[in-house]
């Protein structure tokens, strides 16, 4: 059956996008043992990859263990040194296909490729046991079989059913630029898609923390919020791996119960919530609760997958004001990307919980916490209007060269106009400018400044650099050396949208190729707007999508293209957070979103109808 297998991950190759750096294929083969045929970054071009596709030799060997070849795939092919893009928040995406029941268990393997967030599709013939696939692909939908392997061909429509069910389709206003989906082959792989489509990732759980007020005057509403809690875990996907909970007490200073890596099953979390002791202390520190959850909590060692993408909510139940500020690690929480729920009752203050929050609607607040139930409602409410990021980190790259001298002013202008629709001062946001000539001139990184006003009026003072001749290859390349990083302020490695925004008005003197493919890879969508003295084409190559590259005569019609720019800007990945407290391949939600949302992204959506 090896040649089946073997042409059918060949044709599934070919409909992916390699050339481009969106997509990267891995194939493994395995018998009694692994052995890997190519890495996620072995090959970068398509062709490579069906080469080494047509030339697999069957392996050969017994017994099947299909548990030690998942732990290997885990430890070995899903990391960032064999290609994997997974701290990026690209799709991970096993594909599985055997003929026979595995002589080893595939219990913990499969659970830990689970919690490291893969969607593995299983595809099994009759000499496979389904109820082992279910468990390996934790869905019984993910598990395809088939009478043999000549039938794969079969399960195109079947397997591409399943591909939609988890991972989010969008018909995006231009062709996608960021890497949207990563398909990973073992044995053979398949994307089950019968054209390119464009995928958002719906991460696959969330990591809850809840943040109790343990103080003196909490003793006699400790019971309820207790059951609260217990209420809440209930409603929880924990035993699958998807959502991790930590709970906190605090008074004077913080206690934790349990961190998010503590327990794996529903029943351990709920034993050691039922088991909560009042803790006592006074008075209520407020901020330093947060600055520890920070620092201690919504950690990788403390069990957070926050590096891999998944949400991370914090629900605070207070019965008091804090004794110590809140605005500095409230505010620290929220540049974590945390979403904060505040429950308050009447003895506390409901601006110190908006402050907390961010948003006046997480904000809820009861008489006493024998109410707690009653807000079960409302928290749902607010849990599912909070559904797209609205963060986004923005480079504005632009040419000062001697010929732009004139138009300058026109440039600065249009930056500022875009800087007054970002959400700068709650952190949302970030802004770097950079001009550049014979070499780039950093005026600021995305780190320099955290309030909108320091940020314009930097804009505002911006003189023109000049020189020549005009490197805009050198000037991409330094700002993926030096401005898309972590000590630039870059938020990348957290899943933030990274988007530059190039003006310029003539063409390159050196070669764009290879720093504008490093963007790419990189995940940066890049919009380029040129005036009659740029070449369109070179346009077209730096962003990497012609509806990307912009145009206008000169640069005082910079305004006009305000309407296209939010078309643009509108394909930029979004990443999502699940409306129910588990999102399933076989009951996907409706995300809504709010008007509060990233300026450009919401006046475009819904002046033009368009949905997630």
């Amino acid at each position: 059956g090896f040649p089946a297998m073997r042409d059918f991950v060949q044709k599934q190759v070919e409909t992916l996008s390699v050339d481009d750096g969106k997509d990267r294929v891995s194939v493994v083969q395995y018998s009694r043992d692994p052995a890997v045929q190519f890495y996620l970054n072995t090959y970068t071009t398509k062709r490579e990859v069906l080469d080494s596709v047509r030339g697999l030799r069957h392996k050969g060997g017994r017994p099947l263990n299909t548990g030690a070849a998942l732990r290997y795939l885990r430890d070995n092919v899903f990391t960032a040194s064999a290609g994997s893009r997974r701290p990026e928040g690209v799709p991970q995406v096993l594909i599985l296909i055997t003929g026979g029941r595995s002589f080893d268990s595939i219990d913990e393997p499969a659970s830990a490729l689970k919690q490291l967030g893969v969607l593995t599709i299983a595809i099994g013939t009759r000499g496979s046991d389904p109820r082992e696939l279910e468990t390996i692909t934790g869905e019984p939908s993910h598990a395809v079989s088939v009478s043999d392997f000549t039938d794969l061909p079969n399960v195109q429509e079947q397997l591409s059913s399943v591909m939609s069910t988890v991972l989010m389709r969008v018909t995006p206003l231009t062709p996608t630029v960021t890497a949207t989906g990563l398909f990973f082959f073992v044995l053979q792989n398949s994307c089950g898609c019968k054209e390119r489509v464009q995928f958002y990732h719906v991460p696959a759980g969330k990591d809850v923390v809840f943040l109790l007020d343990g103080s003196d005057g909490t003793r006699t509403g400790f019971p309820a919020m207790r059951d609260f809690v217990q209420k809440q875990v209930e409603t929880l996907s924990v035993d699958d791996g998807k959502d991790r909970v930590s709970v906190v007490q605090y008074s004077s200073d913080p206690a934790v119960q349990f961190y998010l890596n503590t327990y794996t099953t529903k029943r351990e979390v709920l034993d050691s919530v039922r088991g909560l002791r009042h803790k006592g202390g006074r008075p209520l520190n407020t901020g330093a609760a947060l600055r520890y959850l920070r620092d201690n909590v919504f950690t990788a060692s403390a069990g957070s997958r926050r590096p891999e993408g998944v949400p991370q909510v914090l629900i605070l139940i207070t019965g008091g004001r804090s004794f110590d500020s809140i605005d500095e690690p409230a505010s620290a929480l929220k540049q974590l990307g945390v979403l904060t729920i505040a429950i308050g009752t009447r003895g506390s203050d409901p601006r110190e919980l908006q402050t907390i929050t961010g948003e006046p609607s997480h904000a809820v607040s009861v008489s006493d916490f024998t109410d707690l139930p009653n807000v079960q409602e409302q928290l749902s409410s607010v849990m599912s209007t909070v559904c797209i990021s609205q963060w986004i980190d923005v480079v504005f790259l632009l040419d000062a060269s001697d010929a732009t001298r004139t138009g300058f002013p026109a440039m600065r202008d249009f930056v500022q106009k875009q800087v007054e629709t970002l959400s700068v001062d709650d952190g949302k946001d970030r802004v770097s400018v950079v001009q550049y000539s014979r070499d780039p001139a950093v005026q600021f990184y995305l780190n320099t400044y955290t309030t909108k006003r320091e940020v314009l009026d930097s804009v505002r003072g911006l003189r023109h650099k000049g020189g020549r001749p005009l490197n805009t290859g050198a000037a991409l390349r330094y700002l993926r050396d030096n401005v898309f990083t972590a000590s630039a302020g870059s938020r990348r490695p957290e899943g933030v949208p990274q988007v530059l925004i190039l003006i310029t008005g003539g063409r390159s003197f050196d070669s764009i190729d290879e720093p504008a493919s490093a963007l790419k890879q990189l995940g940066v969508l890049t919009i380029a707007i040129g005036t009659r003295g740029s070449d369109p084409r070179e346009l077209e190559t730096i962003t990497g999508e012609p509806s990307h590259a912009v145009s206008v005569s000169d640069f005082t019609d910079l305004p006009n293209v305000q309407e296209q720019l939010s078309s643009v800007m509108s394909t930029v990945l979004m990443r999502v957070t699940p409306l129910t407290p588990t999102v399933t391949g076989k009951n996907m939600t409706q995300l809504q979103i709010p008007r509060s949302s990233h300026p450009v992204l919401s006046e475009h959506l819904h002046h033009k109808k368009r949905g997630p």
